[in-house]
């Protein structure tokens, strides 16, 4: 019996909801003359699954039919599932509809694998081609490139796409090699690469010629499953910062391993690793955004995230000698270390100084979370009390102040 359109997208939203690597950042497509959408400062409407997951309203794959068998993988070949594949009409049709519905602002499309990488590629391709060209859809699209697709295919994705991204899957090769046997980190590295050169080179013909089109102009992703192989923070944590530096990668997204199936090779996990996820997401961020060295964050000496407080008020609490910093004359970046001060918070202190002493009380005004800054400043010259003279009794009575643990990073 044929399958309509509605099932078919409860079966292929349901499958996409395992990738993660859905945020619309990094682009600025404006919409121009009397096009349809705009990605600019904006992206996929996002809602959130039972599990605290992200998932766009319209984050679908083309089709759950696939070649591989994947011991992670919902969709791997031999996992017993209902099977479905949209024709790219029905793509188009829905992304238009949803979008004038405002049910969504983008599309993020990816796919199981038909028969080889660019075979499927082509065919997420005429969706996006068809999208632009023929509705002037202006809004913000995602597409996966598969593992080993040839570079011609993806000169025309980055045509349309305003992100590539290209997924790990597993952080080694050696454990991708076990519970994924058909696929190896060459083929992911290859297509990485060569997407690494295309950007850069079109960037830099953009600043010669005023014509040049743009290339994907969100730059690329990729997602790095966690949990479902026993690499240790540090080396997860050591291939993201390698990936930001040679790869220029926008972001590297983890996804806590959700098991799924009672294969052998995978560890037997009764839920999902999303503190850890949680944990990695901030150390990640404070790699990018707050001028750590992943060896601040994780070493041979401590390999592992503290899973109960955040990677900041950790690397705080070994290191006690660096602290207090008094915010009235300490530099900037002495500033942002202060666990439960962001960034946003680090720029008004140091902005108010000019006008005079900054006050425990504009710091909570500025939006810190004084509740743990309190232990790692000085206010007006003078340390205040419980300082981090005594790390185990700063962490307990953070950790213990509201009974569930540390979770935020600000």
């Amino acid at each position: 019996m044929k399958m309509n359109v509605e099932k078919k997208l409860e079966i292929l939203a349901d499958a996409a909801k395992y990738d993660v690597s859905c945020a619309s950042s990094g682009s600025n497509r404006k919409n121009v003359g009397k096009g349809l959408g705009n990605a600019t400062g904006m992206g996929i409407c996002h809602s959130y699954s039972e599990d605290g997951r992200c998932i766009s309203l319209l984050k679908i794959l083309l089709t759950n039919y696939c070649i591989y068998d994947c011991a992670y993988c919902v969709s791997r070949k031999s996992n017993d599932v209902q099977r479905a594949a949209f024709t790219v009409d029905e793509v188009v049709d829905l992304t238009i509809n949803f979008y004038r519905r405002n049910y969504i602002e983008g599309l993020f499309l990816s796919s199981g694998i038909f028969k080889n990488a660019d075979y499927t590629n082509e065919r997420l391709i005429r969706i996006a081609k068809k999208l632009r060209t023929e509705h002037r859809f202006n809004g913000y699209i995602h597409l996966k490139i598969i593992p080993g697709a040839s570079s011609e295919v993806m000169e025309e994705a980055g045509l349309y796409a305003d992100r590539l991204s290209v997924n790990l899957e597993i952080p080694s090769e050696r454990s991708l090699k076990k519970i994924a046997p058909e696929k190896d980190h060459v083929s992911v590295y290859k297509p990485m690469n060569w997407l690494t050169s295309r950007i850069d080179e079109n960037r830099e013909d953009r600043k010669k010629y005023r014509k040049v089109g743009s290339f994907a102009p969100g730059g690329q992703s990729t997602q790095m499953i966690i949990g479902a192989s026993p690499e240790r923070d540090l080396e997860i944590l050591q291939l993201s910062s390698d990936l930001y530096t040679e790869q220029k990668l926008r972001r590297v997204y983890y996804s806590g391993y959700i098991p799924i199936s009672q294969d052998t090779r995978l560890p037997a996990l009764k839920t999902a690793p999303l503190k850890r996820e949680n944990r990695l997401y901030q150390a990640d961020w404070l790699f990018r955004f707050y001028g750590f060295e992943m060896s601040e964050i994780v070493s041979e000496k401590h390999p592992e995230l503290d899973l109960e407080v955040d990677p900041k008020l950790a690397y705080a609490l070994r290191n006690p000698d660096l602290f207090p910093v008094d915010i009235n004359k300490a530099p900037y970046d002495l500033i942002l270390r202060i666990p439960g001060v962001g960034v946003k918070t680090a720029q008004m202190i140091v902005k108010s100084r000019r006008y005079g002493k900054v006050r425990l009380e504009d710091v909570k005004k500025m939006g810190a979370a004084v509740n743990r800054a309190k232990y790692f400043m000085q206010v007006q010259g003078k340390a205040l009390p419980m300082i981090a003279s005594d790390p185990h009794r700063v962490r307990s009575a953070i950790i213990y102040q509201k009974g569930n643990g540390q979770m935020n990073l600000f």
